[in-house]
């Protein structure tokens, strides 16, 4: 059970603020990944869908596309990896808007408990709710003959760049869910916004197939130059200028998008807390 040290209008004393965020986080954090563990179903759709994925692009479609060197399984689990990623991150906001709905953000808001800590905490719960998928999707890509060939080093910064990510979207899918404020209308803003930008990238199929002008579009959207950060880091084959240069872009995307989003998130739970 945690107490509170708070001053007359029931906020925790400013000596105190960092120490209790981080503990309102934790304890947070604590209560959103038993939640998942208690949800059969929620584990079964964060897995399902990206293994009938790579079943369907290995077996089906992996025949007919040209990587030029690399197996094409090897080329498709670094899109696989990001867009899997990337619906676990939005789907962070359709549990926030359920906690909305339910009443539970109300019972939050009359504790004398820290705002960023409320949205943090799911977002630390996500990054290890996409972990834990990720090592399963590894693990079936190794099945299918998926082989990385970079070094321990690499293969953690691969792992490192996909987490920051998570991270980071995370905060996007936060915003949308105080927005929005309805599961089913979160769950349909982040598809239309997440299968666009998986299927206009890298994530499938060489870029240079592609009609010019999306071409242009493709290779410069946030999700190619995380998708071929962590390929090459996964692969080690292409670490060299170019490679390093789209880990860069992939550790700066991140960056900017947590302080873009998590800032008006934030701002928008406490201006709930007021109205």
């Amino acid at each position: 059970m945690i107490t509170f040290s708070a001053t007359s209008d029931g906020r925790p004393a400013s000596r105190g603020r960092i120490r209790w965020l981080l503990v309102d986080t934790f304890v947070l954090t604590r209560r959103n990944v038993i939640t998942y563990l208690r949800s059969p179903e929620e584990i079964m759709s964060a897995t399902i869908q990206p293994i009938l994925f790579v079943l369907l692009f290995r077996y089906v479609f992996g025949g007919a596309i040209n990587t030029d060197g690399a197996t094409y399984v090897n080329y498709l689990m670094a899109g696989i990896f990001v867009q899997t990623a990337t619906f676990l991150s939005m789907a962070t906001g359709n549990g926030l808007a359920r906690d909305i709905q339910t009443g539970l953000m109300d019972r939050f808001r009359s504790l004398p408990m820290s705002s960023p800590a409320v949205l943090a905490g799911r977002a630390l719960a996500t990054l290890l709710r996409s972990l834990v998928v990720i090592v399963v999707m590894v693990a079936v890509g190794v099945a299918v003959g998926f082989r990385p060939q970079g070094s321990p080093l690499l293969l953690l910064a691969a792992a490192g760049v996909l987490l920051l990510f998570v991270f980071a979207l995370s905060w996007l899918g936060l915003l949308l869910g105080l927005l929005l404020r309805n599961p089913e209308a979160v769950q349909m803003m982040s598809m239309s916004l997440v299968f666009p930008l998986t299927f206009l990238s890298s994530a499938f199929v060489p870029t240079r197939t592609m009609p010019v002008w999306l071409r242009v579009f493709a290779d410069h959207q946030p999700m190619t130059y995380v998708m071929d950060a962590v390929r090459s880091l996964v692969l080690g084959v292409s670490i060299g200028p170019h490679g390093w240069s789209a880990v860069s872009w992939a550790v700066g995307i991140s960056i900017a998008t947590v302080l873009v989003f998590a800032p008006p998130a934030v701002s928008r739970y406490r201006h709930m807390a007021i109205s």
